[in-house]
């Protein structure tokens, strides 16, 4: 005797070769279209960049987003103003889009505080590194939303590989049994670090993960904006409807190392990497827009250059920013210091300014 079943949907709407397969949805206009276009080539020239002033000493270990920037500016255009983003830290599309610095995300990963503060949206949450912690955050701040009888929705994002980790379904149960306001999107690329896919569980799909916690889940193709975007606005206007929560699985493909701390041809061959190159966002969505002559060459070589040097007014802003003091790492945590790390602080304080004094 049969007593439950389900299934999972799968989205996508352009071929590899920017091709339409099916009837596109009502959204793509010229002007939604350009402005997609635009912030998934803002998203990589920046990440090239930051992974450059890594390179030469100017940064500290980054995470990129190479191949990834479809899911976030999916994200990003899809989101209301008043709604709450609880990222990880591939996450740069969607963060721009809503008003986040690029001098902000450098700051965040040469281990400035200020780096997790964010001057034109102050509500998101900062990246965050360890692994589906955001999750739970996102599900804590839902269920304020939910108890103010608030419209807002909050959105959380996570690797593969945090649908292994206890807060994943910590996070996702919770949201099922409370019927919160907020949209979990697994960014598939593929990669735990150096772990395949294939090894890091026996699922067929990552989205089925959600039928446990009574959620609806399903897939995307993670490569394609158009997609990405038309799957999460309906997520997320269910969530406003108080409809419930969505889990959103969105397949791609990690182009770049882990970090600039990893070395990934340890661990994955070239014909991976060349195949996956093929089916890349960015190159889909160019080839659309010249398919359909919504944008010229001519027009995207303009494009790429007000992009490069916003990037590059960014980077002067970024060195511009004073030095962090060693007490911010104390100064964010409480309201009021513990006694025991008030005493910390002031010894650390005596001490950076001592050796401040030294250096001179």
């Amino acid at each position: 005797m049969e007593v439950a079943k389900f299934s999972i949907e799968y989205t996508r709407f352009l071929d590899t070769e920017g091709k339409p397969m099916q009837n596109l949805p009502t959204f793509p206009k010229k002007e939604t279209l350009l402005l997609l276009y635009k912030y998934m080539l803002l998203t990589r020239l920046f990440d090239n960049k930051a992974v450059n002033l890594q390179r030469t000493g100017r940064l500290n270990t980054y995470a990129s987003i190479l191949g990834q920037e479809a899911i976030s500016v999916g994200i990003g255009a899809s989101m209301k103003k008043e709604d709450i983003l609880c990222p990880f830290y591939r996450d740069y599309g969607a963060q721009l889009m809503r008003g986040v610095k690029m001098s902000e995300i450098l700051s965040f990963w040469k281990g400035n505080e200020w780096g997790n503060y964010f001057s034109k949206c102050p509500n998101d949450f900062p990246i965050c590194v360890p692994i589906a912690t955001q999750l739970l955050h996102a599900a804590g701040v839902a269920t304020a939303f939910k108890l103010r009888k608030k419209s807002n929705v909050v959105l959380t994002t996570c690797g593969d590989g945090a649908t292994s980790e206890g807060d994943f379904y910590e996070a996702l149960n919770i949201a099922g049994v409370w019927q919160l306001p907020i949209v979990f999107v697994i960014n598939n690329n593929q990669w735990a670090i150096s772990i395949p896919r294939k090894n890091q569980t026996h699922a067929q799909t990552l989205a089925q993960k959600a039928i446990a916690a009574g959620i609806h889940g399903e897939q995307v193709d993670g490569n394609d904006v158009i997609a990405v975007k038309f799957v999460i606005e309906k997520a997320l206007t269910k969530a406003r409807e108080k409809k419930g929560p969505s889990v959103i699985e969105a397949l791609c493909y990690r182009l770049s190392d882990h970090t600039t701390a990893d070395d990934a041809t340890r661990y994955r061959t070239t014909d991976e990497l060349q195949q996956a190159w093929k089916e890349e966002p960015l190159v889909r969505l160019r080839k659309y827009l010249f398919n359909q002559k919504i944008l010229s060459r001519e027009e995207e070589k303009k494009l790429t250059e007000k992009c490069n040097t916003s990037i590059e007014i960014a980077i002067d802003e970024y060195f511009s920013l004073p030095k962090p003091e060693l007490t911010d790492i104390f100064n964010y945590h409480f309201e009021k210091l513990p006694n025991d790390l008030e005493e910390q602080c002031i010894e650390a304080n005596a001490l950076f300014h001592l050796n401040k004094m030294q250096n001179k």
